[in-house]
C-alpha cells in the first residue's frame, strides 16, 4: 500500500478533532470538578452536637492531598453525639486508634463522627437524633463530622439546609 502525504495527515486530523470534541469536564483536574451534591432533602438532617464550628470544611485540591474533609464542632468530652439523620450504622470502632462511628443514609450518603465512643454497633438501624455515642478525648477539640456522597466529600453543614454565608476578603 502506497502512503501519501494526505493519508498520513488524516489520522492526525481525526485525533485532533476527537480531542477537541471531548468534554472539558473529562480533562479538568478533580479540584475543578463540581463538589458532591447534597441529598435532595436536607431538612431530614440535624447537627450531631449543638456547638459552634471550630474548624470549617476545607476540601483538598486533589483527592490525595491534605485538607479538612468535614467540620469540627465544639463539644465537651463526654457529650452525647447524635445521628444527623436516620440510617444504619456502617462502622463503629477504632480507625488508626481513633474511635469512629459511620452511618449510612441510603445507598450513597454516609456521615462519620469522631472521636466517638460508640453505644451502637455495625448493622444497627438508628433514628434521626438518636445518641450513637459520646465524645471521646482526641487530638483536636470537639467533634469531627464528615459526609461523603459516593466517593466525593461534602460539607456536612450542607445537609442542614440553608446556612449563614460568610464573605472573606480576597487573598493577597
Amino acid at each position: 500500500m502506497r502512503t501519501t502525504a494526505r493519508s498520513r495527515r488524516l489520522p492526525a486530523a481525526l485525533l485532533a478533532a476527537a480531542l477537541l470534541a471531548a468534554p472539558a469536564a473529562a480533562a479538568a483536574p478533580p479540584a475543578a470538578r463540581a463538589p458532591a451534591a447534597a441529598p435532595a432533602d436536607p431538612a431530614r438532617h440535624l447537627r450531631p452536637v449543638p456547638g459552634a464550628v471550630l474548624r470549617p470544611f476545607d476540601p483538598p485540591p486533589r483527592p490525595w492531598a491534605a485538607g479538612h474533609r468535614g467540620v469540627d464542632l465544639a463539644a465537651p468530652v463526654g457529650a452525647p453525639v447524635r445521628a444527623s439523620a436516620a440510617g444504619v450504622v456502617h462502622f463503629a470502632g477504632p480507625v488508626g486508634g481513633v474511635p469512629v462511628v459511620s452511618v449510612r443514609h441510603g445507598p450513597r450518603l454516609r456521615t462519620t463522627y469522631q472521636p466517638v465512643a460508640a453505644v451502637v454497633h455495625a448493622g444497627q438501624p438508628v433514628a434521626r437524633g438518636q445518641v450513637i455515642g459520646h465524645l471521646a478525648a482526641g487530638a483536636e477539640p470537639g467533634l469531627h463530622w464528615g459526609a461523603r456522597v459516593g466517593a466525593g466529600y461534602l460539607n456536612p453543614l450542607d445537609l442542614l439546609g440553608r446556612r449563614r454565608i460568610v464573605l472573606k476578603p480576597p487573598a493577597g
